[in-house]
């Protein structure tokens, strides 16, 4: 059966992604076996569609580099609040602790 090319083009990308019928498939690959220029426009659809995913992936990377670094610092902050309050915390106690040893060890003077 000879196939047009213009219907195998149609039918191009579902063979890429491997999505077409068993009998679709077979008619795709009996045209690419003739036909030198269908078989470039899909050798370019996969370097295409490989450099876009590529892209997309380099981009993605750089999202969530720039995410992890903001995560890193609110981190960080967290840490020195909690670290500032804890010392805060422990000072108070002690400022307390040290009022209370005054009143319970102070003896008025008697004269």
């Amino acid at each position: 059966m000879n196939t047009s090319c213009k219907i195998a083009r149609d039918l191009l990308p579902l063979y890429h992604d491997e999505v077409c019928s068993s009998e679709s498939r077979a008619m795709v690959e009996a045209h690419l076996a003739e036909c030198e220029h269908c078989k470039a426009a899909l050798q370019a659809m996969g370097e295409a569609i490989s450099m876009s995913l590529i892209a997309q992936n380099l981009n993605d990377a750089e999202s969530m580099q720039l995410l992890s670094k903001k995560w890193m610092r609110r981190v960080f902050s967290a840490y020195l609040k909690g670290a500032f309050i804890a010392l805060l915390a422990i000072a108070t106690i002690a400022v307390i602790l040290f009022i209370i040893f005054l009143f319970v060890t102070w003896q008025p003077a008697i004269y």
